[in-house]
């Protein structure tokens, strides 16, 4: 089952490089509902060409995006109003990470690019007294569930390439210019992990080859469990 998965994932590659779209502003709006409607800082890890950082703008005094990726940093820069109170920075996301504490922290497609618990620990440190911190991750795909949904995740996929690409000349955009890798962790692994750094963390498995992780601070520090804003 799982050769067969992979070579549907490859001709999936091959459509979606003809067809291209997003996946992970798919899920844009998605975490806009998990934060608050206004906060004071926020960092969004791994922000490619801004979309996301300047989306968190519209409610944030301040939002520092970061990118290991010089050339994707500077189309970031480039893209963004002067007056939009966003700084995009080019950094590693453990080391180099401006100082906080946050109110929010997001990371979407970008934490199988480091070690995976190191990096939930340095973002909880990052983390004020109340914050928010949402991922938008890939996993490794191992699990039955895991093959069904990524199965039910191939017409859906093929559908919305069309309705992106409906009409007009189908053109990368910027946002899927930067370097990725595959995913090495499965969904369990992740879940088991991230409970144990960040316990009571919500995480669920989501169509489009992701997952998704929403921890909140406590005020005191520690974890809590708020009301869900969304799903």
């Amino acid at each position: 089952m799982a050769t067969m998965t992979t070579r549907v994932l490859q001709a999936i590659d091959r459509f979606h490089s003809a067809h291209p779209w997003d996946h992970n502003a798919h899920y844009h709006r998605w975490i806009m509902r998990q934060v608050p409607r206004r906060f004071d800082r926020a960092l969004d890890i791994g922000s490619g060409s801004g979309d996301l950082a300047r989306l968190l703008a519209t409610r944030a005094t301040a939002v520092q995006g970061l990118d290991a990726d010089r050339a994707i940093v500077a189309k970031a820069r480039e893209l963004t109003d002067p007056a939009v109170p966003v700084t995009f920075t080019a950094g590693d996301a453990l080391t180099e990470t401006p100082p906080g504490p946050y109110d929010v922290i997001t990371c979407v497609a970008a934490l199988h690019h480091v070690p995976f618990a190191e990096a939930l620990t340095h973002f909880r440190r990052h983390l004020a007294p109340g914050g928010t911190l949402v991922v938008v991750g890939v996993a490794r795909a191992e699990s039955p569930g895991d093959h069904l949904l990524g199965a039910a995740a191939i017409p859906l996929n093929i559908v919305m390439a069309w309705i992106k690409n409906k009409g007009r000349r189908a053109r990368r955009p910027d946002s899927m210019t930067a370097p990725t890798r595959p995913a090495t962790m499965s969904f369990a692994e992740i879940v088991r992990d991230a409970r144990r750094v960040l316990p009571g963390a919500r995480l669920r498995r989501r169509l489009f080859w992701r997952y998704t992780l929403v921890w909140h601070q406590r005020p005191g520090g520690g974890r809590t469990h708020p009301p869900r804003v969304g799903r």
